[in-house]
């Protein structure tokens, strides 16, 4: 009988120790190390078995298979993706249970099958008949999609060389296990070893893969932190609870952008795509309500509308409540530190509270000037008007900074019906063309204020 150790990984970055540590010697997380029960003699089998060596080759002799993207038919999807599916790319894909990352998965499946290209559905939580049903509910057909209820991934990895698939889809990672490691699936070591064997194979074998992973209650994909290190692209598929849109977005992507976002509404038929996001963010605005205004966001290389909401109001707490949803809460701490220092509002005994609305997460110093417009506006009890749009960055003096992409933001302004723009001077002086709006330029915060509200 082998004899039997016990190890502490940890789940955040997969440090191992002998024995159990509050804290994290590598990442400092407390509490993170869990007990695993290792063979101290294992035979472990090498994942690049079946395939023959790799050998050195001169960069200019290497096909550019990136530039062979698939497209799923999701233009919404392709956009976060970079363009499309790689071959022999690896993707892990995380969100909240029930959010739709199986159900955006098979729709994506659906879309490859009807360009001629198989895929591989491998589910470790659902039978096939389970998978068939959803199926059926969102409407794609199943030519070229093949099913297969198994959780070891030597068999996975089997059946895909016997069909040669041009997508593995991994449903999901935590449910995988290999024989040649003790430990139940789910757990640090079966984790990383599964999504290495997987990343390993289908980069040699040429196929693409797409894992599914669980999320912590913090929001971040369960298991060891490597997996991240592990695939090209990450993508969180986010969403409020009892809302329908969901929000796709990529935080690593070797072959595109991170800032990019696909904008989905989840329906009875399975998720639908929103071409419009602005249209949709914007729809149910009200223009007759203070603290309001209109922020053209930029994600990526997509402009996009969003509403700016603030509401001020008098404290009776010895510390007043800064608080905020969709957007940076020491940024707005700062702005409203700016608005007492440069612009003479009192806000020392009032609670503040920021909201972007539909969802939306703002982290670009453009947003300086529309925050501040909107906390004033409702400080003051000022209506801004429906058409008026702003963006700037707002330095510690109270001056007002270019940001970058200034036409897209006009451009997204104008198509929207927008009329009046505030922005910085330094922008408009460097604009290459002309825009049928009303510009209102500005260099400080003061300037700012008296000219928002004003039609």
């Amino acid at each position: 009988m082998a004899k039997v150790k016990v190890e502490y990984a940890c789940t955040a970055c997969g440090f191992s120790s002998p024995k159990w540590l509050g804290k994290c010697p590598d990442c400092g997380q407390w509490g993170s190390l869990v007990e695993e029960v290792a063979a101290a003699e294992t035979k472990y089998r090498v994942a690049s078995e079946g395939f023959p060596a790799s050998k050195p080759v001169c960069l200019t002799e290497v096909t550019e298979s990136a530039s062979e993207r698939a497209r799923c038919g999701i233009a919404e999807f392709d956009r976060v993706m970079g363009g499309g599916v790689v071959p022999s790319s690896a993707t892990l894909i995380g969100g909240d249970p029930g959010i739709g990352k199986s159900t955006v998965l098979l729709q994506v499946a659906s879309g490859l099958a009807r360009e001629g290209r198989p895929v591989l559905y491998v589910s470790g939580e659902e039978s096939e008949a389970q998978v068939k049903l959803r199926a059926s509910r969102l409407g794609v057909r199943g030519e070229g999609i093949f099913l297969l209820a198994e959780t070891s991934v030597e068999r996975v990895i089997a059946a895909t060389s016997e069909l040669s698939p041009f997508v593995l889809i991994v449903d999901s990672i935590q449910t995988m296990f290999t024989s040649d490691l003790p430990g139940a699936p789910g757990s640090v070591g079966q984790v990383r070893e599964c999504a290495g064997r997987l990343v390993f194979y289908g980069k040699k074998a040429g196929v693409s893969v797409f894992l599914v992973g669980h999320v912590t209650k913090e929001g971040t994909i369960a298991g060891p932190r490597v997996l991240e290190h592990l695939v090209d692209t990450v993508l969180y598929f986010e969403g409020e609870k009892g809302h329908p849109y969901r929000i796709l977005k990529a935080v690593k992507n070797r072959f595109g952008s991170t800032n990019e976002i696909g904008v989905f509404e989840m329906r009875a038929t399975g998720l639908s795509e929103v071409a419009d996001p602005s249209g949709l963010f914007l729809s149910e605005r009200s223009g007759e309500t203070s603290g309001t205004i209109v922020f053209p966001a930029v994600e990526g290389t997509r402009p996009l509308l969003v509403e700016v909401q603030a509401l001020a109001s008098q404290s009776f707490l010895a510390i007043p409540r800064r608080t905020t949803l969709g957007a940076d809460t020491n940024r707005v701490v700062l702005l409203c530190a700016i608005l007492e220092k440069k612009a003479g509002l009192s806000l020392y005994n009032q609670d503040i509270f920021v909201n972007v609305v539909g969802g939306i997460s703002i982290d670009e110093t453009a947003a300086d000037l529309p925050l501040l417009c909107a906390v004033a506006g409702s400080y003051k009890d000022q209506v801004i008007p429906s058409g008026t749009a702003a963006f700037g960055e707002v330095g510690l003096g109270g001056e007002v900074r270019a940001v970058p992409m200034a036409e897209s933001r006009l451009n997204e302004a104008t198509k929207m019906g927008f009329t009046r723009v505030l922005l910085p001077a330094s922008n408009a002086l460097r604009l290459s063309a002309e825009f049928p709006l009303t510009l209102v330029p500005v260099h400080h915060v003061r300037e700012a204020l008296a000219q928002v509200g004003k039609k």
